[in-house]
């Protein structure tokens, strides 16, 4: 048996004719000829079905009994035969909280960074979140200049509001003497002024030192009970030569010392949107929330809003359905409009009541022939009544009719972002002067901003974040690079998986593979330039080449005339389509290929060719696309005529 090509012998799938053909192993292989004439079928249906199924067989009988049963294809026998790998044009993931980053796992990496090198950012404006321990905090105490009186404080109220008598009396049993109330020293025997209705902070006094030498221990006793009090939080207040007192907040916890803003801590699970302890729980991680829209709901303002302007509320012969004209005339009563105007007419503001609800009940009116009922209610508004609705029944003909009124939106709480505020708010320094930015922000952009920005971030991570992050930094480049080879740059990394076009998805697994290193497999591509441009082609092409030089067999089906003339090996399927094809007409390198007569090789020696019509129709009339620069000329043109 030959170990330097595959050979395949009697192949008959679909409509090839008994095929023989000898492959070069090692070598990128493309497989071109007219669309049916059985490209596919050797490609796909043969060869790399043959693979799977001799991969899978050689798997123990407890592994098989979750693959199924595979089918061996109609050929006499294959001999050569790599490991196959598939990377066609099917969809990426049709799991719609699939991005491009979690496919490529580079958002893996990032979850890794952020946690490990991350610094948590205080969301109210009072700067970076840090955790200090026992010993930090005492070694930044000893390290005041000599003699300097120091107060080790707990806070054990901020910022709230009441008269505190009971925790006073604590504070006393406890054994502390002295404690500092909204900045004011007190016994805690005086009797200290507070306001009910005002925010008080009161902290301990736990100890009172001059910083010398062998103060260590003490300070260390200090802090701590400081620390326990405080439920993490110490202060130190120090007298500084030829200045007023200082004072500095330390956490032994990711908490904010001046707001008390707290996030647990960081793990890579806090970064993931797939997770309950990282997803908003507004839209549990999804980004998107699929609510009523008000513009569904009335699609026509000029209708009066008591007859007939919100759908939901109409019957298909035009008539309001129930009481509904009655309880919107007594909304606009209490908000103060008239319920038989056209919705255009009132002002937003009228219509947040409609939309939202109103905190006191309404009195509505209602006439029955000659008499008159009246009764008070509380109004929800008619985003409230039709969610309750659409949640409580159990038909799912109402429901399908109610759906028609909803639309996906960002989530208001993340701002389709899908983390939580804890999540967001640990950052990483920006290139030179640019802010820093949140694991939300870069995966907003591109993957070829995001490139830019990856190959730039070594140089502004400090040294202890640079040592803990480089293996995660080195991957991420890895694959932004891999990607944007491929010509993919234009995607950004939180695009959905299940958005991406056929062509998009295959080169983004093609780019996976290059990043897993493998070599010894056989790949089978499906004309992976498919909507890729022209002048991406060639990066393209360079990838190809780059999985062939790792050492595997690279076999592609192709029509691109570039890939073709970059390939090792040429096979040309036809003569025809459907019956009249499934024969080889003409194989060989490149010169061997264009020296021999068949199809392909005579457009490819320009002896054949697809002349450019040299008249084409013109349209009876324009078709612009609104909001487009050919509607925006068109209009221009129109009104200058």
């Amino acid at each position: 048996m030959s170990h330097d090509k595959i050979v395949v012998v009697g192949a008959r799938e679909n409509n090839l004719k008994n095929v023989t053909v000898e492959i070069p192993r090692d070598r990128l292989v493309v497989i071109t000829g007219l669309s049916g004439s059985g490209k596919s079928s050797l490609a796909f249906d043969t060869i790399y079905a043959e693979g799977q199924r001799r991969y899978v067989e050689s798997l123990s009988a407890y592994a098989r009994q979750f693959l199924g049963q595979m089918d061996k294809p109609d050929v006499d026998h294959i001999e050569g035969l790599s490991p196959a790998i598939s990377i066609d044009q099917k969809s990426a993931s049709k799991n719609p909280r699939s991005t491009v980053g979690t496919v490529t796992e580079i958002y893996d990496y990032l979850r890794i960074l952020f946690a490990r090198a991350g610094t948590p950012i205080c969301p109210n404006g009072h700067g970076p979140i840090a955790r200090q321990s026992t010993d930090t905090i005492v070694d930044e105490a000893a390290s005041l200049p000599e003699g300097t009186r120091l107060q080790v404080l707990a806070p054990v109220v901020r910022g709230r509001k009441g008269t505190y008598q009971k925790e006073i009396r604590e504070i006393q049993q406890a054994g502390f003497v002295r404690v500092r109330v909204d900045g004011d020293m007190y016994e805690v025997t005086d009797d200290i002024p507070m306001d009910r209705y005002k925010q008080h902070t009161i902290e301990v006094v736990v100890d009172r030192v001059v910083i010398k030498e062998g103060i260590d221990r003490r300070l260390a006793e200090s802090v701590e009970t400081a620390l326990k009090m405080g439920k993490g939080l110490v202060t130190l207040s120090w007298d500084a030569p030829d200045a007023a007192t200082q004072e500095r907040t330390f956490s032994e916890h990711y908490a904010c010392p001046e707001c008390g803003f707290s996030m647990p801590e960081l793990e890579p699970r806090m970064f993931s949107f797939n997770s309950p302890y990282g997803a908003c729980p507004e839209c549990t991680g999804l980004g998107t929330k699929t609510e009523f829209d008000p513009a569904l709901v009335i699609p026509d303002p000029r209708l009066p809003l008591r007859d007939g302007a919100i759908a939901p509320f109409v019957y298909k012969s035009g008539e309001t359905k129930d009481w509904w004209p009655d309880v919107l005339d007594a909304v606009g009563r209490a908000v103060g409009f008239d319920a038989s105007h056209p919705v255009a007419e009132l002002t937003e503001e009228q219509m947040r009541p409609v939309w939202e609800g109103l905190d006191e009940p309404v009195t509505v009116q209602m006439r029955y022939g000659k008499s008159e009922r009246s009764f008070r209610t509380q109004w929800h508004g008619v985003l409230s009544v039709l969610k309750r609705k659409y949640e409580q029944t159990e038909s799912e003909w109402v429901k399908n009719d109610l759906a028609q009124y909803m639309s996906t939106r960002p989530c208001p709480a993340c701002g389709g972002r899908r983390l939580k505020p804890e999540s967001l708010s640990v950052r990483l320094p920006g290139p030179g002067s640019a802010e820093d930015v949140s694991i939300a922000d870069l995966t907003g952009l591109s993957v070829e901003k995001a490139n830019e920005f990856f190959q730039e971030l070594p140089r502004t991570l400090s040294d202890r974040q640079l040592r803990i992050g480089e293996r995660a930094v080195k991957e991420i480049q890895e694959r932004l690079r891999f990607l944007v080879d491929v010509g993919l740059g234009y995607l950004s990394l939180d695009r959905n998986a299940n958005t991406l076009a056929g062509g998009e998805a295959q080169r983004i697994r093609l780019a996976t593979q290059i990043g897993s290193g493998l070599m010894g497999c056989l790949y089978v591509l499906d004309e992976p330039s498919i909507g890729l441009h022209q002048r991406d082609n060639a990066k393209l092409i360079e990838t190809l080449k780059r999985l062939r030089d790792l050492g595997n067999t690279v076999l592609v089906v192709e029509h691109d005339e570039d890939t073709m003339r970059a390939s090792d090996w040429l096979i040309d399927l036809g003569p025809g389509a459907g019956e009249h094809g499934g024969r080889i007409v003409n194989q060989g390198d490149l010169a061997t290929f264009l020296a021999n007569d068949s199809p392909t090789s005579r457009y490819l020696n320009a002896t054949e060719q697809i002349e450019v019509p040299k008249q084409r129709r013109r349209p009876r009339s324009p078709l612009p696309i609104a909001g487009s620069q050919t509607d925006r000329e068109l209009r221009v043109k129109s009104k200058n005529k």
